[in-house]
């Protein structure tokens, strides 16, 4: 089991609780691998919830991954904004949202280097502190 801090993006968080995801079962296997509580924040929640909004079983599985400590909301208040900001205009050509804005800032505050996506192409580009890049997982399926 891997023992090491991960932040949450909203691809496998959908995958997890939707089984008509194509990326379900994956998801589901490297979630079972990993230390939980994943750390996310609500930009990325809200996204999630909008994406599954009519499916009613995923959307209280996005709930019930919080009862169960799967997935934990990290703070995020006004002093993330300029971070924020900067971030979206750096990364502006690359069409960055903010869930993931929001999750590179959580990744620099907290110090955690990891982040669970599906989202390769663009959490490859990304950087925070001093030119720092974030591990991705799960690894790719050529």
């Amino acid at each position: 089991m891997r023992r090491r801090d991960v932040l949450l993006d909203t691809g496998p968080m959908v995958a997890i609780v939707s089984r008509q995801d194509a990326h379900h079962e994956r998801c589901v296997e490297e979630l079972a691998e990993l230390r939980t509580p994943l750390l996310t924040c609500w930009p990325v929640m809200t996204e999630a919830l909008w994406l599954v909004r009519r499916e009613a079983a995923a959307v209280r599985g996005l709930f019930r991954g919080f009862a169960d400590n799967l997935w934990a909301l990290a703070p995020l208040g006004p002093e993330a904004l300029p971070w924020i900001d900067a971030f979206l205009d750096r990364y502006h050509a690359l069409g960055a949202q903010l869930a993931d804005a929001s999750l590179v800032y959580l990744a620099n505050r907290e110090g955690i280097d990891t982040v669970f996506t599906l989202d390769r192409r663009d959490f490859s580009v990304y950087r925070y502190g001093k030119n720092r890049r974030l591990k991705i997982i799960p690894a790719p399926t050529y």
